[in-house]
């Protein structure tokens, strides 16, 4: 299974907005997740809730970040959504700076994502791909990508 079965057509978000605030662009970054049900609301508001205690702890890189929370906290079935953000946004990492590139991840439970984390990992390492997701203009050239992992 690729990172594009997990996202689909449907799980990529490409926004050219600027000085979007963290909460509004956490919103974003599950939007369609939750539109397809992927996950509750819940979702979005436990990321958001566990950033105001600890920061943005899901900021891996620059550039790079990895929304998540707690199955619990509202997951109904393993997903991904994928997000750019064209301007870049600033989350608050005094380390990795603005983030223009987010992949949400939803899993159902701890252990049934390892494969999902290795994929992810493998991309995450590659400032080639990443790059090119960065300056994708349209979703087509962006699941090119996706579909390698």
């Amino acid at each position: 299974m690729s990172l594009f079965d997990l996202i689909g057509n449907d799980g990529i978000v490409i926004t050219n907005e600027e000085n979007l605030s963290i909460d509004n662009a956490l919103d974003l970054t599950c939007s369609t997740l939750i539109a397809r049900g992927k996950v509750k609301p819940s979702y979005a508001d436990a990321i958001k809730a566990t950033h105001k205690k600890i920061g943005p702890y899901y900021v891996l890189a620059p550039k790079i970040a990895m929304p998540h929370a707690r199955p619990e906290d509202g997951v109904n079935e393993t997903a991904l959504q994928l997000t750019v953000f064209k301007k870049g946004v600033d989350l608050g990492s005094t380390d990795n700076g603005d983030v223009y590139f987010s992949i949400t991840l939803a899993a159902v439970d701890s252990d049934g994502h390892l494969l999902t984390i290795m994929a992810l990992s493998e991309l995450f390492q590659n400032d080639e791909d990443i790059e090119k997701i960065i300056n994708a203009e349209d979703k087509v050239e962006i699941i090119r990508v996706l579909k390698k992992y």
